[in-house]
């Protein structure tokens, strides 16, 4: 019997899911109950989404020092992990932790829910890209500029150093070799989600160290 494309991509992610919740799956790090969102919304959207084989995970329930940027292969069940800055809006006293989303022009914050990739653009940060936004919570995307860029302040040495990134206005703000490495396989029609599980700010304190 043969599988749809459809059928296969529920499957893989199935398995995908259970394997998050297994040890061995632990590093990098990614929370199945964020990913089961993440494949749903991407279920959601699906006609909007041509390419489903590889997606993107932003997980700001961790501090800005961690590795929260998932590039995952659903049908392979891979996970790659980047280090990516959150916004100015969303931390106002920079203490590296994600308080508060908002989808409000103006708000320099980052922004929950499903994205697809626009393309590829050359702007004031370099190589970007351009991103929509496909719910509610974040459909002022465009309108906002909210894109994937390559920063200065986002690197292991500046995480080392200071214990958290840099911030955005909104954006999701990637080291320049992290985005070398996004752009190579996240080219326009690919799914990116970003959310947070649990309400504290604080709350996944255990994971430093």
């Amino acid at each position: 019997m043969s599988l749809s494309r459809r059928q296969m991509l529920v499957s893989s992610a199935g398995g995908l899911i259970a394997a998050a919740t297994h040890p061995a799956f632990a590093t990098p790090a990614i929370a199945p109950e964020l990913l089961r969102q993440a494949m749903e919304a991407l279920d959601r959207h699906s006609a909007q989404i041509p390419n489903r084989d590889l997606i993107a995970v932003a997980d700001f329930s961790l501090p800005s020092y961690l590795p929260r940027f998932h590039l995952v292969d659903v049908t392979a069940g891979r996970v790659t992990s980047h280090l990516v800055a959150h916004g100015r809006g969303s931390d106002p006293r920079h203490t590296g932790w994600l308080e508060r989303f908002s989808n409000d022009p103006g708000s320099n914050a980052t922004s929950a829910g499903a994205y697809r990739t626009d393309g590829f653009y050359t702007g004031a940060h370099g190589r970007s890209i351009r991103l929509s936004g496909l719910d509610p919570t974040n459909d002022n995307a465009l309108e906002r500029a909210i894109v994937v860029h390559g920063a200065w302040y986002v690197s292991e040495g500046i995480a080392a150093a200071h214990g958290v990134l840099g911030r955005s206005e909104g954006c999701f703000a990637l080291s320049a070799s992290s985005l070398t490495s996004v752009m190579e396989c996240m080219g326009p029609g690919h799914f990116i989600y970003s959310g947070k599980i649990g309400g504290h700010p604080e709350g996944p304190a255990m994971l430093r160290g």
